[in-house]
């Protein structure tokens, strides 16, 4: 799958993390579409070093499934990195 697909299913998971983790984010909507980018390229890494060869095809569920993880995981790691220190 090419890197414009990991993109746009990116910007789609980020806004879906960003609903999912409303609290978590500093930075706003334009940052959750960033992250969200970061994190479905991170989800088709765990997708292969988990050993699963479906990350090749858009419109396969375990490639949107991994993209959601991996822009969970960017998302709550952003929102650790970023948080309020008063």
């Amino acid at each position: 799958m090419g890197f414009l697909a990991w993109i746009l299913i990116g910007l789609i998971m980020g806004a879906i993390a960003r609903a999912v983790l409303p609290g978590r984010a500093n930075g706003g909507w334009v940052v959750s579409l960033v992250v969200g980018i970061i994190g479905a390229i991170v989800g088709g890494w765990i997708a292969s070093l988990v050993g699963s060869s479906s990350n090749n095809a858009f419109f396969d569920l375990k490639t949107w499934i991994f993209a959601f993880i991996g822009s969970l995981v960017v998302l709550v790691i952003w929102g650790a990195v970023s948080g309020n220190k008063k």
